[in-house]
């Protein structure tokens, strides 16, 4: 069945021109794969502006060729300006294949998610967090009202710029259901009542994913986010952008604008960084009680953290793509929640790119390191060589 997010028609109108109910003759996208292995859960975009004609009107459709089964897919407006921008979907590919769909358009009525899947918003009910999820893992960060509460001695409040994990283990959206259950019943997320629960702790570290930039033998970093906003949900999809009040790095001022995604079936948040003040960056991952084996692959850009937690085990990592990755650190302190895993980044055109997430054993995704670093790789490898598209 065709599911659209709740964006999916922002500014189509002004793109597509009107005709009848009947989808009309399109395009076709040739997708190809060019490594030795399947692929799938890898997000394809195609732009919009490569798809508009005379003739066209509403939504695309896209139909595998050979099946002529519908795909999945979800428009999205990639910069926040109110047009859409990208057609996403997710082709099954055998290994070193080539595969058509035939795209149309249609002006039926959009089903939309009451809750989709690839889901994140900001909670005003529980301070000011921005959580986010897809159908294996959420997480959350959090604003400037949870800054000022600390900062005013308010009890409840969280300083920090790390991102924290919700450890769920269904493929349904969580987010909406825990807060209710934290904010409005007797029960609470850190209670596991065979969904998952927050038990995953930040504090002031990087938690999985968090930016510091190192001055010396000191790492800095920014506070809460100051704002948000988000850019899209969906089946395939959910994007947001946070902003952070520049922030002091041994002199030297740095701004920051994160925008962040989350892809249906990927364990790992997709994060952009726009950066002023410097031109390299560490993302981290807390190394909690420094209990747990470090993994590393520079050559292939990523790190890894597997540690004990609460009777299960839990794997933590970042994939830096395109050779950026410059270096690394295991930063061990004795102040508290400052032991960091840290990936150097090359900053490059004022954006350093990284991908940031993890997987717990209750899950049932990677029952092992070795599983969890495998998936790093493979993840990794195919960004290194992305499924190609043309339209034609």
């Amino acid at each position: 069945m065709r599911t659209y997010s709740l964006f999916a028609t922002i500014g189509l109108a002004a793109l597509l021109l009107s005709c009848g109910e009947k989808a009309l003759p399109g395009k076709q996208l040739v997708v190809k794969n060019t490594m030795d292995t399947e692929r799938a859960f890898e997000t394809v975009s195609v732009s919009i502006a490569s798809l508009v004609m005379t003739d066209a009107v509403g939504t695309p459709v896209i139909t595998d060729t050979e099946t002529q089964s519908e795909v999945v897919s979800q428009l999205v407006d990639s910069d926040g300006d109110g047009n859409v921008d990208e057609l996403l979907f997710q082709p099954e590919m055998s290994a070193n294949s080539e595969k058509t769909f035939d795209i149309t358009f249609t002006d039926k009525a959009i089903q939309n998610d009451s809750t989709p899947v690839c889901y994140s918003r900001f909670v005003p009910e529980r301070t000011d967090d921005y959580a986010w999820e897809n159908d294996r893992v959420a997480f959350r960060t959090y604003g400037p009202t949870a800054q000022k509460m600390v900062e005013d001695g308010v009890q409840g409040g969280t300083l920090s710029s790390g991102m924290d994990a919700w450890l769920k283990r269904v493929d349904y959206p969580i987010i909406d259901k825990w807060y209710y259950k934290e904010l409005e019943t007797e029960g609470s997320y850190h209670t596991d009542d065979g969904e998952g629960l927050d038990n995953y702790h930040v504090g002031i570290s990087r938690g999985i994913g968090g930016i510091a930039k190192k001055v010396d033998t000191t790492y800095h970093i920014s506070r809460n986010f100051v704002s948000w906003k988000t850019l899209s949900t969906g089946p395939i999809r959910t994007s947001f952008i946070l902003t952070y009040a520049d922030w002091d790095a041994a002199g030297s001022t740095i701004s920051e604008e994160k925008k962040i995604s989350l892809d249906y079936g990927s364990n790992l948040s997709k994060f952009e960084v726009r950066l002023k003040g410097t031109d390299t960056i560490s993302a981290g991952i807390t190394l909690h009680d420094n209990i747990g084996e470090i993994g590393v692959d520079e050559s292939k850009g990523w790190i890894s953290f597997w540690e004990p937690h609460h009777g299960t085990e839990l794997g933590t990592g970042i994939v830096v793509p395109n050779n950026t990755m410059v270096g690394h650190e295991q930063y061990v302190t004795d102040r508290k929640d400052e032991s960091n895993l840290f990936a150097h980044i090359q900053v490059d055109n004022n954006t350093a790119v990284y991908y940031a997430g993890f997987a717990w054993t209750k899950s049932n995704q990677f029952p092992t390191k070795a599983a969890w670093e495998s998936y790093l790789s493979s993840f990794a490898e195919r960004l290194a060589n992305p499924l190609t598209v043309t339209v034609k």
